[in-house]
């Protein structure tokens, strides 16, 4: 079950994961787009399902849920990459649309992981996946909703791989940089590191098969946000202020 699969990264992981044999459901808003990937996956001799829901709506997001173990049997691997990205200038700050960006981000994957995670239980087994960004290790100029909220999608995997890693059930968090993808497009910035879609794509794939706690790649990218994290605060602020990567 993958969220967020109508474009970006999740259509990406959908389309490669039906080549690797996965049965999917692919779940997201526009029910459009996911006919498009669906039937592409059908060309390919893919097996999918498209499964139109907002993941905001924990009723919605568990019926759907409902509707692929009908389909294909029990949900052993759930993606939650549903996002949203938004630039915040501190001075045009709406609270509105913070709760919005915690909504998709935290919430959506909160109510998705309570519509597969009982079963999972259950059975003793079951892996879930959150896409997060390298941006939710420090804050970042113009991005205080969006790191945030992938701060806090962070500790909440991390805090359910506490609890169900007895239970049987793998977890692993994913912190990839920039990526080409419609969250990342008409950006006037340089940003360091920007990787093609096809290659995080399969970085995202072999963590999640072998089952990483976590995973932040580019490693270079990677090293120099580790790196901030070590910094005293009056030499973060004044390194990190120098420029946003979200203009």
């Amino acid at each position: 079950m993958i969220t967020g699969a109508s474009s970006g990264i999740g259509r990406g992981l959908a389309l490669e994961l039906a080549r690797r044999g996965a049965k999917l459901g692919l779940v997201a808003r526009r029910a459009e787009l996911l006919a498009e990937i669906v039937s592409q996956i059908d060309k390919e001799k893919g097996k999918a399902i498209a499964l139109a829901a907002d993941v905001q709506d924990a009723a919605a997001t568990k019926e759907v849920a409902g509707q692929l173990r009908e389909e294909f049997g029990p949900i052993d691997v759930l993606i939650a990459n549903a996002g949203i990205g938004t630039t915040a200038d501190p001075a045009k700050l709406d609270a509105a649309e913070v709760a919005r960006t915690f909504g998709v981000n935290v919430v959506g994957a909160a109510a998705s992981v309570a519509a597969v995670v009982p079963e999972m239980i259950k059975l003793g087994r079951g892996h879930l996946v959150a896409i997060s960004s390298l941006a939710a290790y420090r804050g970042i100029p113009k991005s205080a909703s969006y790191g945030a909220s992938k701060a806090a999608l962070s500790l909440f995997f991390e805090s359910l791989r506490l609890d169900l890693q007895p239970k049987g059930i793998d977890v692993t968090i994913i912190h990839p940089g920039f990526i080409k993808t419609p969250l990342t497009a008409g950006r006037e910035a340089e940003m360091p590191y920007l990787m093609e879609l096809d290659y995080a794509v399969k970085k995202i794939i072999h963590a999640i098969e072998k089952k990483r706690k976590s995973y932040a790649f580019p490693w270079q990218l990677a090293s120099i946000v580790r790196l901030g994290m070590l910094m005293p605060n009056a030499l973060y602020d004044r390194l990190a202020s120098r420029r946003s990567y979200r203009e």
